[in-house]
């Protein structure tokens, strides 16, 4: 059976006992696959297209991903910051050349890439308001990369907010490492944000991912245990 390979962001890596409780997306995917799909997870904190290519971490998925199995691709959230030009990147050029780096690399392997909207921030204002977040731009270039590139895209922004405007302001707290100052030890608290996953939203958000996949239909929902 196929092996799925993840390339992304904190919101995708695998964490240890060193990041507990922060969890991702990849860590917990295997819940909703049936039990002969492998997952290899890539991802890692911090990383953005380009500074996850310039460390040659796409290099071992090169030379290990094979025909039949899947890349499954999500950046954004770093690619964002301007302030540090060794991550930044801008959205509707070098973003989209790098995701193209990506996708070029499963196709030369006969793989099958799978493009990921980036997971949006818990970014509430006043109250119950879901603000406007910062993906936008990455959202809309990601898209335009995949229609380009004839690539299928899973909308995990999209759902991510109405998951969120669904849940509240509240209850979304469940979902994320936004806790009081002293809950973690002091090397996490630069983590304890509304962006990095505890494990309920991890499971949250690959079931999003998955419910994607399995409206792909095909090769795609085959990876997936029946559920729902």
């Amino acid at each position: 059976m196929a092996t799925i390979y993840w390339a992304g962001d904190s919101t995708v890596q695998y964490n240890d006992i060193t990041t507990y409780p922060q969890t991702g997306i990849g860590q917990v995917f295997h819940l909703f696959l049936k039990p002969e799909v492998r997952v290899e997870n890539h991802a890692k904190n911090g990383r953005s297209t380009k500074s996850f290519i310039e460390e040659a971490r796409l290099s071992p998925i090169a030379e290990r991903i094979a025909e039949g199995d899947f890349l499954f691709i999500q950046f954004g959230h770093n690619d964002e910051k301007k302030q540090d030009p060794s991550r930044y990147t801008d959205p509707f050029s070098e973003y989209m050349l790098n995701l193209e780096k990506f996708v070029n690399t499963a196709r030369e392997k006969k793989a099958l890439p799978v493009l990921i909207t980036p997971l949006e921030r818990r970014c509430f204002v006043e109250g119950d308001q879901l603000g406007l977040g910062e993906h936008s731009d990455y959202v809309a270039a990601m898209k335009q990369t995949a229609e380009k590139l004839k690539v299928p895209l899973i909308d995990l922004y999209s759902m991510s907010r109405a998951e969120l405007r669904k849940a509240g302001a509240k209850k979304s707290k469940d979902w994320y490492m936004q806790l009081p100052k002293g809950v973690y030890p002091s090397y996490m608290e630069g983590l304890a944000d509304n962006t990095h996953l505890r494990y309920e939203g991890a499971v949250m958000y690959a079931g999003c991912i998955a419910r994607g996949l399995k409206e792909l239909g095909g090769r795609y929902s085959d990876l997936l245990v029946a559920w729902e």
